[in-house]
């Protein structure tokens, strides 16, 4: 079965007495002729019966309705930010230009000029005097910014856009207070997720939404990023390795995984934010943040299954790991190469040995 039909049948069939498996199809694909449901069925079990498939992740039902209310939450913030990008698109095609000036179109300052667009005020000196705060400063800016050809079909498309932005600001905070209420029971191990780097309270919410709590189900760190479609795919034929491709995975999973590795990799002195400028100036910014992404899911599995707080490695970890007398005579080679004569000593007051345990 394939989108959402499988999930009313495994639900019915989750509590009966027989033990009730989720397969993925690309693990069943029959030999070519003779396809009927019958055939099917037939094939399917007796890859059962050999042990040849494993059934695939489905985690308890505490766990799906707070996957489910995480993924809708996304979906509406998604849709809100969408809504922003329009109202700005409106905004230029008017001529307005309230996004140079003031960074956030959407605070206090911006909403109540927009409003009062809405409301038919287009004198640029009184827009620009409803400005609050900071903003003030800008104001022979804001009265150039706001000089523009605003006409009614403006007013009226920007005024749905604010309500509609209202609206999304009104179910974002609904369905926040309902899953606060679903992951209660879990408050441990999101407490746990948060001592992450690029990890925030919500990005810990849709973590344990995805994966669970439960890392036996796993077995390993390595098996859980295999999964998840974060580390590299294997296909070797003939002793030659034809691409290490990462596999497709969980799209939700990818999403938040992808937003905690761009945060971490903007957190200083960290190890993460090391290991991303390291791989990024040999392979690229993609693969550095597929490898962050890969660490920060590792960091995840054991924390939850040892219940155990982040420990950052710091962000000289990669320096520390290397035999220091033979990174110091690398470092005078490259000062020799550039025509630079250097002549260095060992503080008293550092180790001698530096590596990593």
């Amino acid at each position: 079965m394939t989108p959402v039909f499988w999930k009313a049948p495994f639900h019915i069939l989750e509590d009966a007495v027989a033990e009730c498996w989720l397969l993925n199809a690309r693990h069943l694909r029959n030999v070519p002729g003779r396809k009927t449901d019958a055939a099917d069925a037939a094939w399917i079990a007796e890859l059962v019966e050999y042990g040849l498939v494993r059934p695939s992740f489905v985690p308890p039902q505490p766990i799906r309705e707070l996957r489910d209310l995480t993924r809708y939450r996304r979906a509406q913030i998604d849709e809100r930010t969408r809504e922003a990008q329009r109202l700005d698109k409106v905004l230029q095609d008017a001529g307005i230009k309230l996004s140079s000036v003031a960074s956030d179109v959407l605070g206090k300052s911006g909403r109540a000029i927009l409003d009062a667009l809405v409301a038919g005020t287009t004198d640029p000196v009184v827009l620009a005097e409803l400005a609050k705060g900071q903003l003030r400063k800008k104001i022979p800016a804001l009265q150039e910014a706001l000089t523009a050809f605003f006409t009614g079909h403006h007013a009226i498309i920007i005024g749905e856009i604010l309500s509609k932005l209202d609206y999304l600001d009104e179910a974002i905070d609904r369905l926040s207070t309902e899953i606060d209420r679903v992951i209660a029971p879990f408050a441990d191990e999101v407490a746990l997720l948060d001592t992450i780097p690029g990890v925030d309270r919500r990005m810990a919410e849709c973590l344990i939404a995805e994966i669970g709590v439960d890392m036996t189900v796993f077995g390993s760190a390595e098996r859980l990023a295999s999964w998840a479609g974060r580390c590299p795919g294997q296909h070797e034929s003939a002793g030659k390795s034809k691409g290490g491709r990462t596999r497709k995975g969980s799209k939700w999973l990818r999403i938040y995984l992808h937003d905690a590795a761009r945060a971490a990799s903007r957190t200083k002195n960290s190890y993460l934010n090391a290991q991303y400028h390291r791989i990024k100036a040999r392979r690229g910014p993609a693969k550095a943040r597929v490898a962050v992404e890969h660490s920060i899911l590792v960091a995840a599995f054991h924390m939850l299954d040892r219940g155990e707080p982040y420990h950052d490695l710091g962000a000289d970890y990669f320096t520390r790991r290397r035999d220091p007398n033979r990174h110091a005579q690398r470092l005078i080679s490259q000062l020799d190469a550039l025509g630079y004569d250097a002549v260095i000593t060992r503080r008293t007051d550092q180790p001698t040995d530096t590596k990593a345990a």
